[in-house]
């Protein structure tokens, strides 16, 4: 899907929460988006509580000392994230990493 496709899609769309919910009607992407699950629930809870903090991927970006377009990138699940990163951002948002191997 090309970037002007995906804009096109979820023009209109005012929450992730609503875009997530006409994604998972297609079989495909809801195959794809439970493959991913970790990866998307941590982007998810960034994401959110992000949000929730009240701050821009610009502000949050500025905490971290980094560019608006890392933070983009990663909350459009593109790169690789470290975990030195994650727990940075963590700790910006005022929030705590914890990994759980199962």
């Amino acid at each position: 899907m090309t970037k002007k496709e995906f804009n096109k899609k979820i023009k209109g769309m005012t929450t992730f929460d609503s875009f997530l919910r006409a994604q998972m009607k297609n079989p495909k992407f809801k195959k794809e988006y439970l493959a991913l699950g970790p990866e998307f629930d941590l982007i998810e809870s960034v994401i959110r509580k992000r949000i929730k903090s009240g701050l821009t991927q610009k502000q949050l970006a500025k905490k971290l000392g980094t560019k608006q377009s890392a933070i983009s990138r990663f909350e459009g699940g593109e790169g690789n994230p470290t975990l030195s990163f994650m727990n940075n951002v963590a700790v910006a948002l005022g929030a705590t990493l914890k990994i759980i191997v199962k």
